[in-house]
């Protein structure tokens, strides 16, 4: 199976613009990583275009919060509705079986050992600062540390987070590895319409 990871930065947060608009939020870089060449891309505003064609082609985007973020800021960039990907939203899987939400930070430095590289102020920060390549290299981090935290659980059937409550490290057991089927979809079936 094909699969990609995806993260987008943003170009404003959302104490300029409120959270019922997260689409005026806007694209300043997307990370993406594709399975099939195992390679590492970004695609600033203007090239979304060619990242459609990636999402065309894959059997399976995999993301952290991706389904109430990522492609809601995405959707206005593309000639494609968003609720025809295939989406496998980890932090949903987790959040149904822990009942509450928990970051991507708190999952890496549990399940990796790995902390992020910076937050998602700090990418609007470098974006309005034209500090372009430190953005790049921030973004494709955090695909990175989604890829290995995916390919963990998928692997030993489980993954940790550390609580803030508590600061223990507590162990979330997933099945995105048992059958990743059930979340992709055939290129064939994305309709190419606007949303």
């Amino acid at each position: 199976m094909r699969f990609s990871v995806l993260d987008i930065e943003t170009q404003k947060t959302f104490d300029e613009i409120g959270r019922n608009k997260i689409y005026e939020l806007k694209v300043s870089v997307v990370g993406f990583y594709d399975s099939a060449s195992d390679a590492y891309f970004t695609y600033e505003e203007n090239e979304i275009s060619r990242l459609e064609e990636s999402l065309r082609q894959t059997d399976l985007i995999i993301g952290f919060n991706i389904k109430s973020f990522d492609l809601a800021v995405l959707q206005p960039y593309l000639g494609l509705s968003v609720e025809t990907l295939p989406v496998l939203d980890l932090l949903e899987e987790i959040r149904q079986v822990r009942g509450h939400r928990v970051t991507l930070q708190s999952v890496a430095v549990a399940t990796l050992k790995e902390a992020k590289s910076g937050s998602g102020r700090d990418a609007v920060r470098l974006y309005r600062e034209g500090r372009m390549d430190e953005l790049k290299k921030y973004c494709l981090d955090d695909v990175r540390i989604t890829k290995n935290i995916f390919q963990y659980g998928r692997d030993y059937s489980r993954v940790y987070f550390k609580s803030e409550r508590d600061f223990q490290v507590h162990e979330i057991p997933v099945t995105w590895g048992h059958n990743l089927e059930r979340f992709s979809k055939k290129p064939a079936d994305f309709p190419s319409t606007l949303f």
